[in-house]
């Protein structure tokens, strides 16, 4: 039996994602559910799908689950994490201007900078935690530093860092002209990397500006990643090409990130925008 779903798209420097309130609507087979919406020629069309939720416990106000277009399900996102402190607030759901959301790899305090009319969000900090670079869960390689991987007969040097969901972060001065999706399609499933992994192909302009084009792994291209950006940015730093403060400039934007290591968590900001809301029936997908 098939029943309406309303659903909120948004996006963060271009990442967008269909956002559903499930205190209001159960979705049985949310991984089916995002292969069916995200395709963009026959569904609603996005990078996945963002289940939000009430937190369950007193740790934090909210809680969320992140599939892919692929119907894989993520750990973190950070675009969609800064998305859903808008979400919760102009939703009327919280008006506290420090979310703690609920996350597969951990609590996130997000801070909202809230507009003169105290009604929207015009921009949100994402406390990412500290990144991981010893991962043996996620990378078989030398971490800390740059290891050389081969694609598609090409050498990759680049740097495995984790947010909560994998990365590496490959340094080239032909970020816009290489072919992502071949390489970073390749690069995914790189035997180095048991559970696949998020590419980055990164060229640092100048130690706070760095251009970088994302292949996410369940995804394929996107316009950014808040969780990439993060990753590039601890990267870059530990390879001493950036500053703690640097500009991650994407295909569908700017994101702001702050590192102090050797311990510090990275604070990840940037937009969140409404695109549009709509309905769609939901039935076995």
């Amino acid at each position: 039996m098939k029943h309406t779903i309303h659903f909120t798209k948004m996006q963060g420097a271009g990442n967008d994602y269909i956002y559903v309130d499930t205190s209001l609507y159960y979705i049985a087979n949310p991984a089916a559910a995002a292969v069916k919406w995200s395709d963009r020629h026959i569904g609603i069309g996005a990078d996945g799908l963002v289940l939000i939720s009430r937190a369950d416990g007193i740790d934090a106000d909210f809680s969320m689950r992140i599939f892919n277009a692929d119907g894989s399900e993520a750990d973190m996102c950070g675009n969609a994490s800064r998305c859903i402190g808008k979400y919760v607030y102009e939703k009327g759901l919280s008006r506290k201007n420090l979310i703690r959301l609920q996350t597969a790899s951990g609590v996130k305090n997000l801070w909202l900078k809230v507009g003169e009319d105290g009604s929207t969000v015009e921009n949100v900090i994402v406390d990412m935690l500290e990144p991981v670079l010893d991962c043996k869960d996620q990378f078989i390689g030398s971490y800390g530093k740059e290891n050389e991987l081969k694609a598609l007969g090409r050498k990759f040097t680049g740097m495995f860092v984790s947010m909560g969901n994998p990365h590496f972060v490959v340094f080239c001065d032909d970020a816009d002209t290489i072919d992502i999706a071949a390489y970073g399609a390749a690069l995914e499933k790189n035997p180095a990397f048991p559970q696949r992994c998020n590419i980055e192909f990164a060229k640092v302009i100048s130690p706070e500006r760095i251009r970088t084009r994302v292949w996410e792994r369940g995804s394929g291209i996107t316009k950014a990643c808040g969780t990439g950006a993060c990753a590039t940015a601890v990267a870059a730093l530990l390879c001493e090409r950036a500053s703690n403060k640097v500009t991650i400039e994407m295909d569908g934007g700017n994101l702001d990130i702050e590192w102090n290591p050797p311990v510090g968590h990275v604070y990840l900001s940037g937009p969140a925008e409404l695109v549009y809301e709509g309905d769609i029936e939901y039935g076995t997908c």
